[in-house]
């Protein structure tokens, strides 16, 4: 069995990226600012300070499956892209 030998051809191995933002940042415009009211909305029922903090809490929950029967999984992760999009806002 041949060995993989690692190639220096000059170019990076990897990129380190934050999947919300990418996912957040694919949903068109319209989408977007549909999503950021309703993180806002969220936000100022369940985290009035809007603290970076409890608003990434919120986003983990989301994105841990932590959401009722009238939302669905996709849905739940895009919300909680907004959700880290206001926390770095915050």
């Amino acid at each position: 069995m041949a060995h993989a030998h690692p190639q220096d051809d000059g170019r990076t191995t990897g990129e380190v990226v934050d999947f919300d933002d990418l996912l957040f940042d694919a949903c068109a415009p319209t989408e977007r600012e549909e999503l950021l009211r309703e993180a806002r909305l969220l936000a100022s029922a369940f985290a009035p300070k809007a603290s970076a903090r409890g608003l990434r809490r919120m986003a983990a929950q989301l994105s841990a499956g932590a959401r009722d029967a009238q939302m669905g999984r996709a849905h739940a992760r895009r919300l909680a892209a907004a959700l880290k999009r206001l926390a770095k806002a915050a």
